[in-house]
């Protein structure tokens, strides 16, 4: 998957979404630079440290990836971006598709493989 940087449309969804800035203290890096450096490395699989530099400091960006985790940030975007589309009829149940794979065990191995869906593994038999 080739990255790109968010767009002003996408970004005007996204940004209310997020947790707002401290009131007191240093102020935050930009959400915007900081969201791009942690899709850059989701995206491309590059180390932290390789984050182009106009997207500001990488363990600032591996940080707010971690604490927006624990927060819930990240699940509640998606899950805002997701009632948005079936909202407006860009998101169908029906066009869903799932990648999974099944893989039989080698000689001398157990008589059931592992099955991988969407991130979740389920035993199955292979018999």
């Amino acid at each position: 998957m080739k990255f790109e940087e968010i767009d002003d449309v996408k970004w005007s969804r996204i940004e209310p979404l997020l947790p707002p800035g401290a009131k007191e203290g240093r102020p935050r890096a930009d959400d915007r630079s900081t969201v791009n450096a942690v899709l850059f490395v989701l995206i491309t699989g590059c180390r932290w440290i390789d984050v182009p530099k106009k997207y500001g400091d990488d363990s600032t960006a591996n940080r707010r990836l971690r604490r927006w985790e624990k927060l819930g940030v990240w699940k509640s975007l998606m899950d805002s971006l997701v009632r948005e589309g079936y909202g407006n009829g860009t998101v169908k149940l029906d066009e869903l598709s799932v990648d999974s794979s099944t893989i039989r065990a080698k000689k001398g191995g157990s008589s059931s493989a592992m099955t991988v869906t969407a991130g979740s593994r389920v035993r199955s038999s292979t018999r």
